[in-house]
């Protein structure tokens, strides 16, 4: 279990509660977050293992993950449990998320300062062995670096046109987009208004 997945003693803790219960029911954990506050928010984010999850998955998941808490009991207040997609812009948490969104563009930040920085921002370009590779622009052009996996603390995917309308393409293609329940969209050209 990564830090990326489950970043506190707690977190990962609770990972390994959750962990086999969404293995069992044909998932794969992508993060887990215990999040303080009033009421304590317990987030887990899930997908089947070629992506993607459905409304009905979440509140499966949610059930059975329900279950197996109220009998471990690892949080001892009232909490809110969450299930939910990874979402678009979605965080990357195993090394293979890298491989798996290569091409798109992703925001990465180190433990450790690399080069007087620890925040990197580029398009990825899968991985080398434990290394992510990620492509900067840099004022000479473009260079591709290669960060260990171990030395991140967080890493998610920026929201883009690019990758809306791909991931948006994906999901019509798997027929996991109905047309059908949208309204019609109008385009307006400058200047004008809808009567």
């Amino acid at each position: 279990m990564t830090d990326l997945i489950a970043k506190t003693g707690m977190d990962q803790r609770m990972a390994e509660i959750v962990q086999p219960v969404l293995e069992g029911m044909g998932f794969e954990l992508v993060r887990l977050r215990l999040m303080g506050g009033r009421t304590p928010n317990l987030q887990i984010m899930a997908e089947k293992p070629e992506g993607g999850i459905e409304v009905d998955d979440c509140a499966r998941i949610s059930t059975a993950v329900s279950a197996v808490l109220d009998v471990e009991d690892p949080i001892e207040e009232e909490y809110t449990l969450e299930v939910s997609s990874p979402g678009i812009d979605r965080p990357l948490t195993r090394l293979k998320d890298f491989d798996r969104w290569e091409g798109y563009e992703a925001r990465i930040e180190t433990t450790e300062l690399i080069d007087g920085r620890r925040r990197f921002k580029g398009v990825l370009a899968g991985t080398e062995g434990s290394e992510v590779l990620i492509e900067l622009e840099e004022k000479g052009g473009p260079v591709t670096i290669g960060l260990q996996f171990d030395w991140l603390s967080d890493a998610k995917l920026v929201l883009t046109d690019e990758l809306i309308r791909d991931v948006l393409r994906h999901r019509k293609d798997a027929g996991q987009v109905d047309e059908t329940q949208f309204d019609e969209v109008q385009t307006l050209m400058d200047g004008q208004e809808d009567n």
